[in-house]
């Protein structure tokens, strides 16, 4: 996977000694560094097994004692969680192994960006690229879901934007799984994750019920997927605070401004799914990763059918032009039925949104 693990601002010292070099880990041939920070390092590794490329991800064995404890327990969960899958969208983990003091875990080696780094550096979607691309993740997450884990920590650098445009879900380390070895946030100690003041998930993207340190179920991952939607959506995240109490506050009892009020351009039956799915109430919410996706297809559907109806509607004004004044009036009324079908499709994509929110 061509990242580093994400840094734990409690390990920062360790970060300025220099790794050793690594030629081999487990059966796989390191061929070079992909990323390291403060946790770990990630390389680009070769299985003479299967003859593929793949990413092994390590922990750096020069952290404390308790934090080492703490990263192999999230590297065993990274892997019981996302080990379970097998869906397109989702990273697929090869192996995950201990070999003298390195701790690792092989995965598919994915080439491209994550999304955090293409919307940080400027880089705006298109609103039906937007929806394809939610929906795709929306997918992915009711598979896993339906397969009893739970994400917790959907965000736009844990989204990896492929190649050839692909999304696919990484970093399972605190996803709730049958299987995940049981840690004190589990047993709702506190409401803090491995990377925040211990808080389970990251503020930005968090639900209410995980800024609360409530338990979260799959209607908390359908909530942080509406907050990267509303950041795709409007180039900015739907809360900014100067600390994170004050943060996980307005997450927990501030409703963000819909996306098409800071952007007219915006699409309002996109602006609607993304308030639906970022409800303060759990109950109010798509109660299914598969039901956004849903209406995320559905207005991809009436959005290909506008376009196509606006389509016709030009070539039939084209002809009234050209054609005797006889016709023109005839062809006149049928582009404007075409219009007038058109936005009936729209209309019904936003009453039918309105009609679920209900």
């Amino acid at each position: 996977m061509n990242s580093s693990p994400t840094a734990s601002p409690a390990a920062s010292r360790s970060a300025s000694v220099p790794a050793p070099k690594v030629h081999r880990i487990g059966r796989f041939a390191i061929l070079r560094e992909l990323g390291h920070g403060s946790i770990g390092s990630v390389y680009l590794g070769h299985d003479p097994v299967i003859d593929r490329s793949v990413a092994i991800k390590t922990i750096n064995p020069r952290l404390s004692a308790p934090e080492k404890r703490r990263y192999e327990q999230h590297f065993i969960n990274e892997a019981r969680a996302a080990g379970r899958l097998s869906h397109p969208n989702i990273v697929t983990i090869f192996d995950a192994s201990s070999e003298g003091e390195t701790i690792y875990i092989a995965m598919e080696y994915l080439e491209g960006r994550e999304l955090a780094g293409l919307l940080d550096s400027g880089h705006r979607y298109a609103p039906e690229e937007i929806a394809a691309i939610v929906g795709k993740v929306a997918g992915a997450l009711d598979y896993a879901h339906r397969h009893q884990v739970i994400h917790r920590d959907i965000k736009p650098a844990n989204i990896f934007m492929m190649a050839d445009g692909e999304p696919k879900v990484v970093d399972f380390g605190i996803a709730r799984a049958p299987n995940r070895l049981p840690s004190q946030s589990d047993a709702g100690a506190a409401p803090f994750t491995l990377f925040h003041n211990n808080l389970l998930g990251t503020p930005c993207y968090m639900s209410p019920e995980q800024a609360l340190g409530r338990p979260a179920d799959a209607r908390t991952d359908v909530y942080s997927l509406g907050a990267v939607m509303y950041e795709m959506l409007t180039g900015s995240k739907p809360f900014q605070a100067r600390d994170t109490a004050q943060l996980l506050q307005s997450v927990a009892y501030k409703n963000p401004r819909p996306p098409h009020m800071l952007d007219a351009a915006i699409p309002l039956p996109l602006s609607e799914i993304v308030m639906k799915a970022m409800s303060k109430r759990a109950e109010k919410r798509y109660q299914t990763a598969r039901e956004m996706a849903r209406d995320l297809q559905r207005y991809l559907v009436m959005e290909k059918r506008g376009r196509r109806l606006l389509k016709k509607e030009s070539a039939v004004a084209r002809q009234a032009a050209a054609g005797p004044l006889r016709h023109g009036r005839r062809m006149l009324y049928q582009a404007g039925g075409l219009a007038a079908l058109g936005m009936i499709a729209i209309a019904g994509l936003q009453l039918m949104l309105r009609w679920r929110g209900a």
